[in-house]
């Protein structure tokens, strides 16, 4: 089953439609995995290079690779997927990011581990952005929102839950696997949804466009140059080299917007159509989800690092800590949905200011607990967080691809994943300049709860400023 979709004709015909939420599951599971691996590694890296016996800087690599080439590919797969077919796309991509897994599982070298994480972030880049259109296609009105708020829910738990999962793996350590088994988990699970896929999922595509290759190779120069200095600079000290690449993704990206207009003033195939920022609620919603997404990357690895470094727990102890996120998370990403029925848009900016609140009863706790109190006062303050976010990620896709035309369903998504790693990348940068500068003043174990406090100190300024941001959606209900 295959629908063309273009400006004249709406993709969402009653064939598609009846693909029901089997054909959702499958798309779920295949973002859910993909963002999962974003976030499991980080438990698993100590024992990683502990067994391939892998320099520092191979090991960030091994975190880096995958970001970077994620970042990279997700505006070049979206379009990809307009053109060639979305459930095609979605389909290479998963193939691509499960047999990537299997070698990341099966790696002997630290080198080779590098390479196949680099192969699983071109596959996620593939996949991601198909997901969000296709949903757009398949499904309207009601049924649509509830997509997008079940793809918003399989995000965070990806997010919410990697550290806990991955704890739970390595400390199984099934058939003797070690930190394998986040990689190897993959496998059956891609195998599964790659199978249902030609079944479930209905195939759409965008009629009479090209793939723009200058426009690719800009753009992918462009965000290469902002995303590797800053995943790099904070562990190598912000040498000279990173600045200058970040420099150097001024004009990259200048080029490339003009390009793109140029392109769509001919009547040409531009990678990005600059029609769809012409639309408020697409604008603002790419740089809403931009900030957004600097507290949430940053958030969760300096929480990892005060719980492992700076408290000496376990990483099953860790992701155990992480639950009572998880739990605010998953009760009000369910409570979203008619939340956002009441409130339309300002849903956004109400998880956002609860966020801020308790990140600041985060900062508190921290610091009176010193070195050495109860971890468990820490619960109330994560309950709270959780909840916050469950308020912002769950709708916050609806929100901002509702009015997007579907013609440029992927290349939509594809932007919008884009800005979410884009900001991840940037939050990291931000809070590593802080955390580490406050344990460089700080050192030793004493250090790590006063960074940890000054860290989310300013992630109660950012989460400020996405409440803010929110008031730039067009009218009440967004």
């Amino acid at each position: 089953m295959t629908v063309t979709t273009s400006p004249a004709r709406p993709a969402a015909s009653a064939a598609v439609a009846g693909a029901g939420w089997a054909g959702l599951l499958v798309l779920l599971g295949g973002a859910f995995i993909t963002t999962l691996d974003f976030f499991i590694v980080n438990v698993a890296i100590p024992a990683t290079q502990r067994d391939l016996h892998a320099s520092s800087s191979m090991i960030q690599f091994v975190v880096a690779g995958f970001g970077l080439s994620l970042a990279a590919g997700l505006i070049m797969g979206g379009r990809l997927g307009d053109l060639y077919g979305r459930r095609r796309l979605f389909a290479i991509g998963l193939a691509v990011f499960t047999i990537a897994s299997a070698a990341c599982g099966t790696a002997t070298t630290a080198g080779f581990l590098v390479g196949a994480r680099v192969v699983q972030g071109v596959g996620a880049a593939l996949l991601m952005p198909q997901v969000l259109a296709i949903i757009n296609t398949v499904h309207t009105g009601e049924q649509r929102a509830k997509a997008f708020n079940a793809y918003g829910m399989a995000i965070g738990f990806g997010g919410v839950f990697g550290q806990l999962i991955g704890g739970v793996l390595i400390k199984a350590d099934i058939a003797g696997l070690g930190w394998r088994s986040i990689f190897l988990i993959n496998v059956p699970i891609g195998a599964v949804a790659l199978a249902l896929t030609p079944r479930l999922v209905p195939e759409s595509r965008a009629a009479g466009a090209r793939l723009d290759l200058v426009g690719t190779v800009l753009v992918s120069l462009g965000l290469v140059a902002i995303v590797y200095p800053l995943v790099q600079g904070q562990q190598q000290g912000w040498p000279e080299w990173t600045w200058v690449c970040l420099a150097g993704s001024v004009p990259l990206l200048v080029a490339f917007t003009l390009h793109q207009r140029r392109l769509s003033a001919r009547g040409g195939s531009p990678l990005i159509d600059p029609a769809l920022f012409r639309g408020r609620a697409f604008s603002a919603g790419t740089a809403l989800n931009l900030i957004y997404s600097m507290t949430t990357a940053s958030f969760f690895l300096v929480l990892a690092l005060y719980l492992q470094d700076g408290r000496g727990l376990s990483a099953m102890a860790s992701g155990l800590i992480f639950l009572p996120l998880g739990i605010g998370y998953f009760v009000c990403s369910f409570l979203s949905g008619k939340a956002t029925a009441r409130l339309g848009r300002q849903v956004l900016a109400l998880g956002a200011l609860v966020v801020a609140v308790g990140y600041a009863l985060l900062a508190g706790t921290v610091s009176a607990l010193g070195a050495h109190g109860s971890i468990a006062a820490i619960i109330p303050s994560l309950l709270i967080i959780g909840a916050g976010m469950g308020f912002v990620m769950a709708p916050l896709p609806a929100i901002v691809l509702a009015g997007t035309d579907p013609h440029h369903a992927a290349s939509a998504s594809g932007v919008l994943n884009t800005a979410q790693q884009a900001g991840g990348a940037i939050g990291v940068a931000l809070i590593g300049v802080v955390f580490y500068g406050a344990l460089g003043t700080h050192p030793g174990l004493g250090g790590y709860p006063h960074a940890f406090a000054l860290g989310l100190i300013l992630l109660v300024g950012v989460s400020v400023a996405v409440a803010a941001t929110v008031q730039a959606l067009p009218g009440r209900r967004g």
